[in-house]
This record gives C-alpha cells, sequence and structure tokens, in this order.
C-alpha cells in the first residue's frame, strides 16, 4: 500500500482505549465500533462503554450496532468508511463473514494471550488462575471462530508474582497498543501462521464461582485465583454458612486441615489449605464495609481451629 492505511476500530471496555489511542496518533480512523449503550448501577443510568464515550471526544465517527448479522445499514456504513482495515480490541461481539470481507485486509484482532493458548473470553484471568509465568499479546487474523486465526504478530509479556489481573491487564493493553501499531505499519509484509490447533487451550467467561475459595487446594492455587479474579467476581469464601469476601491473600507457613483457622493476628488470618496455608489481611461480610480479618474475628467470636466452609465446583 502506498499510503497508510485508513483503519476502522471495533472495541467497547476501558482496555481497548489505549489501543485506540495508539493507533488514531498514526493513522486515519474511519470509524469506531463500540458495543450499544447498557443500564449501569443502582439507578440502571443508560451508559456508552468507554470506547463509545472517548470517540467523540477524539472527533471520530462512531456506531454502535445492536447487531452485526444481517444488518445491511451497518455493512454499508463500513464499506463507506473507507477503511482498509479494521481492527479488533475486546470488542465483545462475534463478526460473521459477510462483515469480515468489508476491509480490504479484513480484520485484525489484538488477542490477550499466545495463541493457541487461552482462546476465549478471559484470557488474562485464566492465565493467572493457572499459575502462568509469562503470557503476552498475539495479533491474529479474525476469521469466524473463537480466535482461531492465523498469527500475524506475537509478543510475550512476564507475570509478576504479585501482579493481579487489574496490573496484568493494563500491562497487556500497553503491549497491545504497541503491537497493533507495527502491525499497521508492516501491513503488506504480513505472513500469516496457521494456529497449531494441538496446542490449542480455552479460557471461558468468568462466572461467579470462579471466585469462590478452594480450601483443598494447595495454598498457591488459592492465591493464584485470588490474583486471576481481582477485577471480577472478586474472591468469596462462606464461613458458618454467611458469604464474605476476602482480600490481601498470600502464601504463609502453616498445616492444618483445610479451610481450618491456623492463627490470628494484626497482620491477618493464616488458614490451611490443601497443602501449606494462606494468609488473608481483609474480611467483608455480606452488606458491610471491609475490615481487617482480626478484627471480623474477634467481632465474631471466631477460634482459631474452627473452619471456613468447604466448597468445590459441582461434578459435570
Amino acid at each position: 500500500m502506498s499510503r497508510p492505511p485508513r483503519v476502522a476500530f471495533f472495541g467497547s471496555p476501558a482496555f481497548a482505549l489505549p489501543v485506540l489511542e495508539a493507533i488514531r496518533a498514526e493513522f486515519e480512523v474511519v470509524l469506531v465500533v463500540a458495543q450499544p449503550d447498557k443500564p449501569v448501577g443502582r439507578g440502571l443510568k443508560l451508559t456508552p462503554p468507554p470506547v463509545a464515550a472517548r470517540a467523540p471526544e477524539l472527533g471520530l465517527p462512531l456506531a454502535q450496532p445492536k447487531k452485526l448479522r444481517g444488518n445491511a445499514e451497518f455493512a454499508a456504513r463500513l464499506h463507506d468508511s473507507g477503511a482498509d482495515v479494521a481492527v479488533t480490541c475486546a470488542y465483545g461481539k462475534i463478526l460473521p463473514a459477510s462483515v469480515l470481507q468489508i476491509p480490504r485486509y479484513g480484520f485484525l484482532n489484538t488477542h490477550t494471550s499466545l495463541l493457541p493458548r487461552y482462546r476465549g473470553a478471559a484470557p488474562i484471568q485464566w492465565a493467572i488462575i493457572n499459575g502462568e509465568s509469562v503470557t503476552g499479546t498475539t495479533i491474529m487474523q479474525t476469521d469466524e471462530g473463537m480466535d482461531t486465526g492465523p498469527i500475524l504478530l506475537q509478543e510475550e509479556l512476564p507475570i509478576a508474582p504479585e501482579w493481579t489481573s487489574l496490573e496484568l491487564s493494563e500491562a497487556l493493553s500497553a503491549q497491545a497498543a504497541g503491537l497493533i501499531v507495527k502491525a499497521l505499519r508492516d501491513l503488506d509484509a504480513l505472513r500469516p501462521q496457521p494456529q497449531d490447533e494441538a496446542q490449542a487451550t480455552h479460557a471461558p467467561m468468568l462466572v461467579k464461582e470462579d471466585g469462590f475459595v478452594r480450601w483443598q487446594d494447595p495454598a498457591q492455587a488459592v492465591v493464584n485465583r485470588y490474583r486471576g479474579v481481582a477485577a471480577w467476581p472478586q474472591t468469596t469464601a462462606f464461613f458458618g454458612g454467611k458469604r464474605l469476601k476476602l482480600s490481601g491473600l498470600s502464601v504463609a507457613a502453616g498445616q492444618g486441615q483445610p479451610g481450618q483457622i491456623l492463627g490470628s493476628g494484626p497482620e491477618g488470618l493464616t488458614v490451611a489449605c490443601g497443602s501449606g496455608a494462606v494468609l488473608i489481611r481483609t474480611v467483608q461480610p455480606e452488606a458491610k464495609k471491609p475490615q481487617p480479618a482480626q478484627v471480623w474475628a474477634q467481632g465474631q467470636d471466631v477460634k482459631v481451629g474452627t473452619r471456613f466452609d468447604l466448597w468445590a465446583p459441582a461434578a459435570p
């Protein structure tokens, strides 16, 4: 291509904003596409996703179609925008073939894993939950499958041991911004490489139960899960049938029956796991504010030696 490509950008959450900003700094963004406004908060106020809120501030044309499949009006708008290529970043909708075929260079997707590992909606969270030490960003050519298209560029990113999904998401957003700009600069030189299906793993969307503590797991696995679900649904445990939110978890010395409270002090509660133990710094009972774990234990007369309720996922 003798000139820089014109880009249509598809994205919705705050994660996608640095990617949009990086593309806009170097290329002409001819259309921004985000999900429709949704009710938010107790008042259910109709609120645009962050990308939709930002686009008008940047003077960029915006579309928020409710659906893409069979939407002739949107297809015409994308075609008429003159986009040479489209970029998706956490857009949140499956793209039909009729849309994928409109731009001359198709769609490039920024995926936050080293494909074919962690295909799906929550690669950042599951990489941490599973104890990975390295992840990264893949720029891929989008097809009709779930993150199955050929790979164009990849870049690794070490996961710091203390990072939660929040810190990792921020780091990957910055990485994705730099990598997609590199891909757009070298659009004609990119050589797609098919994914190795034998190496594929999946990262399904999280559900509330993914945040429930599995005390039977090793201590490091309990902490990894806490780190992975930090953004949502957060970490939940049960004591005497009552639901509690836990935060500030780290691996600690100790051994006992899974869920057994081994000690209580100013730093928090030490609780045994399947092997090893964890330290819990903060507890939040339902409908109450977070409080130091020791304060909660004293207020509820929770004794050393008593146990948190055990929970395990239902058999499939």
